[in-house]
């Protein structure tokens, strides 16, 4: 199972690098689907599979739908310039100030990752007993949900009460996802 793991980030490194560099975007567009796609299959991987899905309709649907049409409708609009820019190699140039932000980064993200328990792991904090004494966080919200917040159903009482807010949040970004295809799509008469 770990050489899965490790075969999907390395596809979605290699992807993202690929996609970063290559000259022609629809390729790179493409490229960003699939490593979109390796991404949720890691969140599977990680028992998050709602966070997968939307992964998967965000990343690799959207985004990339999204990409298409903005590359359709501004294809005429390249400059003299950006055409003869050595037009002969199939990649572009390495940024190499963004390089190192992003290595700079990726350095202290891949040393958390490789600290952190392995999933379902006995000593993990979710499971262990680290909150109100002998009670998991994982205990304490299966028990007190329901008679805290009134609410029926454990999952609508998490998403509406003790995450409210980011709830919030990820409906602004899709109505602005949304308001954004319209505009793209030149849909003013639905605004």
């Amino acid at each position: 199972m770990i050489w899965l793991e490790l075969g999907l980030v390395a596809f979605v490194i290699v992807g993202a690098l690929f996609a970063a560099t290559v000259r022609d975007l629809v390729g790179s567009i493409v490229t960003f689907a699939g490593l979109t796609l390796g991404v949720a299959i890691i969140w599977v991987l990680l028992a998050a599979p709602d966070v997968a899905l939307i992964e998967a309709a965000v990343g690799a649907g959207v985004t990339s739908v999204l990409f298409m049409i903005a590359l359709v409708k501004t294809s005429g609009s390249r400059s003299e310039s950006e055409s003869r820019d050595n037009t002969d190699s199939v990649f572009r140039s390495i940024n190499v100030p963004a390089l190192v932000v992003v290595g700079g980064l990726a350095i202290p993200l891949g040393y958390a990752f490789l600290s952190l328990e392995p999933v379902g792991a006995a000593s993990a904090p979710a499971v262990s007993p680290t909150f109100a004494g002998t009670q998991t966080p994982y205990d304490y919200y299966i028990e007190e949900t329901v008679p805290e917040t009134d609410f029926p159903n454990a999952v609508v009482a998490v998403l509406v009460v003790y995450r409210g807010l980011d709830t919030l949040g990820e409906l602004i970004v899709a109505f602005a996802a949304a308001v954004s295809i319209l505009i793209v799509l030149n849909r003013e008469d639905i605004l």
